[in-house]
């Protein structure tokens, strides 16, 4: 009888719980985050707060989402990713509840800009594919990536179509006060991360050779490192872009006459092919240079962007673009992810990846907020497209030179 199997398994079940309860956090944090220009239009119309005020409390809130992460990220290293998944959990819902009761631009900048952001972001990428990393060897590292990414997506795709049903049906109050339920129920989720903390053995944490390095000397190491910064820079890109469609895409669209249900629709389609893409690149991370595909995939963004901006816009080529848009939409997050890990480890990779991440909410932040200024300036989002696709070609050049081979680090006692 072989006695080993049982370990192996009850090993096996116990990662599959993990992925799958990380996968189901993002996918509530992510839809929550992924679907708030749905409220554009509906908030800014009820309560009279201007559109370049709106975005900019939305730009405000893609800087917080990054800016926490990496906060967050210490902490998770330090105490654990539940207790930080907890209170964002409380952070979100409280920001949803108190939105409908904000008239004004301070208001909705305090809720939506910084209560729902930060509680997002202790929910998100970092931090759920940081202590998936920490518990999984290397080469299982890219496809979990994947999975969990895809979970952000596949909520993209639940949330728009249900956030727009109830705004239409009942108010984008009650669809606020749904968020926040939604919200509460990633607290139950936390307790398979809690099990696989403490049933899975360390091992792989300690192979990456960086349990004796200090989190400041990680960092100071980091941000010396070219490839790392080449990463920021494409990941700038990435958050501009992504931004700029999730705060303004419906309302360009319906400045091209296109239904509310058309945008929601779209967005939805974002997120379900985005599943496809997350775990697409995923797999092909486990086989393929990362930074070849980042390359190919901000690539593949601008000549999509150009398209749309020549084609007619008919809901059946809106919905076109967004399926090809949306394979490659958050999918830039399992190969920056994996390279992160790749050159440091993952004893602090929900730092490292937040830091990465912060670089990715600054560009959110622009997207966002220029987006209203520009159209509030032209009546049209023309100069954003075209701001999107050199960005798009500038972040496919930049990750072309980075070097993939891990960096080897001294302890700080050995190196003083």
């Amino acid at each position: 009888m072989n006695t080993s199997s049982a370990p192996q398994s009850t090993a096996s079940a116990g990662t599959f719980g993990l992925i799958l309860a990380a996968s189901a956090i993002l996918l509530i944090t992510m839809g929550a985050r992924q679907t708030s220009g749905l409220f554009l239009l509906p908030i800014t119309q009820s309560t009279g707060v201007s559109i370049v005020a709106f975005s900019f409390a939305l730009a405000v809130g893609q800087f917080v989402f990054g800016a926490a992460q990496p906060v967050f990220g210490a902490i998770a290293d330090k105490y654990g990713a539940p207790k930080v998944i907890v209170v964002g959990a409380l952070l979100l819902s409280i920001g949803s509840v108190l939105t409908p009761f904000m008239t004004s631009s301070s208001g909705l900048l305090l809720t939506m800009g910084v209560l729902g952001a930060a509680g997002a972001a202790a929910g998100s990428f970092s931090i759920l594919i940081g202590v998936a990393a920490q518990r999984l060897p290397p080469e299982k590292r890219s496809m979990a990536s994947g999975i969990i990414n895809a979970g952000g997506s596949l909520g993209q795709f639940v949330f728009a179509p249900l956030m727009q049903f109830i705004i239409g049906i009942a108010g984008w109050a009650s669809a606020m006060f749904a968020t926040a339920f939604a919200a509460l129920l990633t607290i139950p989720l936390v307790i398979p991360l809690m099990r696989s903390a403490s049933k899975m053995a360390s091992p792989v944490t300690v192979a990456t050779g960086a349990g004796h390095i200090t989190l400041s000397q990680q960092i100071r190491d980091a941000l010396r490192n070219p490839s790392y910064l080449y990463l920021h820079a494409g990941f700038f890109t990435c958050g501009f872009h992504i931004a700029f469609l999730v705060t303004h895409f419906p309302s360009d669209l319906q400045l091209c006459g296109l239904s509310a249900q058309v945008a929601a629709t779209s967005l939805g389609l974002i997120g379900l092919f985005n599943v496809v893409g997350s775990l697409t690149v995923g797999w092909l991370g486990q086989r393929y240079r990362m930074k070849y595909l980042l390359a190919w995939i901000y690539a593949s963004r601008a000549a999509i962007i150009a398209i749309y901006i020549v084609m007619p816009k008919t809901a059946l080529n809106i919905y076109i673009f967004a399926a090809s848009l949306g394979v490659t939409w958050l999918a830039t997050v399992p190969p920056t992810a994996g390279l992160v890990g790749k050159l440091f480890g993952t004893r602090y990779l929900a730092t490292l990846f937040g830091l990465t991440l912060l670089s990715h909410q600054v560009g959110g932040f622009l997207g966002a907020w220029l987006g209203g200024v520009v159209l509030s300036q032209t009546n049209s989002y023309q100069w954003m497209w075209y701001a999107d696709i050199m960005l798009a070609l500038a972040a496919a050049i930049v990750n072309l030179p980075i070097r993939e081979q891990k960096v080897q680090l001294q302890p700080a006692a050995a190196a003083a």
